[in-house]
């Protein structure tokens, strides 16, 4: 009987394998990171080759330091193929990949979610009066974020690019879809329901391309991979010397609202992940937002689809990450708490972090990055705690917009991503939106949910009551401060905000 479940783990900046047992217990991980490329300002890039070799790479690495310890004691050994029941894979989303059909080869690099370059296009798309359509079809905000202006701006900029399209030599994917053709031998050119909403180019009422919207931008349906259940075939692999078949799939925040066991409506989870997004199951209902939030579909099991409102923060974690590889102001990314602690507050400095523009619930393509409140006596360690409050006052920008939404007060919030690890964060989060913040046993919810997806399809969880046994509380962060400090930080940030986009409309 199969052992293990793989869940690959694509990320915006390191590529990750986890192996999970029954109990959903982590049993390996193996991570590395690849390079960020900026080729202009607010352009952002991948070496799709890059993200393949090592999500390789660190897989076949967790496969062979599976953890079988005991009484304390340490024992390494290989999983081999018939140990694995399954792969899932959760990736980065909208981040863009155009490849030759017949040798694989990417035409251009993959254009990363975060990237700007395509603001124009969506300036002209509301000018030519189809924002209304868009967002009655797709769910989505028009937005540089998504795929469809990213693959539009590709067949646009590539020499033959659109010509070789329309002959059928080219395929479109996002990462999802950029593994699975290669992990099968170019045999399945899929992705899956939650991939496809984040593309503008999928009705998600009717589950299909669109082909009105494919027609604006021009862009060929043939390139367009077929879309599937989130749990259900992709085919199998021989990658790893044997044959495992992969059953999962699912963008990294809806994998992570299933990983939290997020199956009911009115289930709320909030990723610190690389960005931060928070996520609230709607059911089989797909709720139209005034709050600047998103409509889009959630992982679930089976043909029928569940829907999730969604707030998107463009720059969480990599907020951190510009602390410690552009400033060099920290050696790794945890020892950000440690600065956290040594200063009792901010010292009234505020930092929004737009540096790719703003996301929900403002979507402002234009912001960038500003600091505010700066004094003689502001320190590395104020800059950097106002750094890591960013990602909560962000947060907090989603659950008040989320609760108007939903009609509802949100009392509790579980958390899950890298930077939920930090204690600080956590309990400047529990402060600042007066709610208890729940930060379950494993925060790899993310590669959780992908395994879940995988292992349900293939039985080895019979049903959802079964995973749902495996969710259990590490901790729980309650608020403790006054609603007066409350109301005083977050006018602080609003202010902050308004700066940041001030900036942006004042360019003279």
């Amino acid at each position: 009987m199969s052992r293990y479940i793989i869940a690959m783990d694509a990320g915006t900046t390191s590529s990750r394998c986890i192996l999970f047992d029954r109990q959903g217990s982590i049993c390996s991980v193996a991570q590395k990171e690849f390079a960020q490329h900026y080729p202009q300002p607010g352009w952002v890039e991948h070496d799709p080759m890059e993200i393949w070799s090592t999500q390789m790479g660190v897989t076949m690495e967790a496969m062979q330091k599976i953890d079988v310890g005991a009484a304390g004691i340490l024992f390494l050994t290989d999983a081999r193929p018939e140990d694995i029941a399954a792969i899932g894979i959760t990736n980065q989303r909208e981040t863009t990949i155009v490849w030759d059909a017949r040798t694989g080869v990417p035409v251009y690099p993959a254009i990363v979610w975060q990237c700007r370059r395509t603001a124009g296009r969506i300036d002209a798309l509301r000018a030519d009066g189809w924002e209304e359509t868009i967002r009655a079809k797709t769910g989505l905000i028009p937005d540089a974020y998504f795929s469809a202006t990213k693959l539009a701006w590709i067949l646009d900029h590539i020499p033959d690019a659109r010509e070789r399209a329309e002959r059928g030599e080219l395929k479109f994917g996002t990462v999802d879809t950029w593994l699975i053709w290669n992990l099968t031998d170019h045999q399945v050119h899929a992705t899956d329901y939650t991939n496809a909403s984040r593309t503008m180019l999928f009705d998600i009422h009717r589950l299909c391309w669109d082909k009105k919207i494919l027609e604006y931008f021009r862009i060929p349906e043939s390139m367009l991979p077929e879309v599937r259940p989130s749990s259900g075939s992709y085919g199998q692999t021989v990658k790893f010397g044997g044959s495992i078949p992969i059953t999962g799939v699912a963008g990294d925040q809806q994998a992570a609202l299933f990983g939290q066991c997020g199956f009911q409506p009115g289930d709320v989870k909030s990723t610190y992940g690389t960005g931060g997004f928070l996520l609230l199951n709607t059911g089989e209902r797909a709720v139209t937002s005034t709050q600047g939030l998103l409509t889009t579909i959630a992982a679930s099991v089976g043909e029928d689809v569940q829907y999730a409102l969604e707030g998107s923060v463009f720059v969480a974690g990599a907020a951190i990450q510009w602390l410690r590889d552009e400033l060099g102001l920290l050696t790794n990314s945890p020892q950000s708490e440690e600065f956290c602690r040594q200063v009792p507050d901010a010292g009234g400095v505020y930092v929004v972090p737009a540096f790719v523009g703003m996301g929900a619930p403002y979507w402002e393509p234009y912001a960038r990055g500003t600091i505010v409140g700066l004094t003689r006596g502001v320190t590395k360690a104020h800059l950097i705690r106002s750094t890591v409050e960013s990602l909560a006052y962000q947060t907090e920008d989603l659950l008040r917009a989320m609760g108007k939404e939903a009609g509802l007060e949100i009392t509790a919030l579980k958390v899950d991503g890298g930077a939920c690890a930090n204690d600080f964060l956590m309990q400047f989060q529990a402060d600042l939106s007066n709610v208890t913040i729940q930060r379950p046993a494993c925060i790899e919810t993310t590669a959780l949910g992908a395994a879940y997806l995988a292992g349900l399809a293939v039985g080895y969880w019979k049903g959802i009551p079964e995973v749902e046994e495996n969710w259990s509380c590490q901790r729980e962060f309650y608020p403790s401060i006054s609603r007066e400090t409350r109301e005083t930080w977050r006018r602080g940030w609003d202010r902050a905000v308004r700066c940041a986009i001030a900036w942006a409309k004042d360019e003279g």
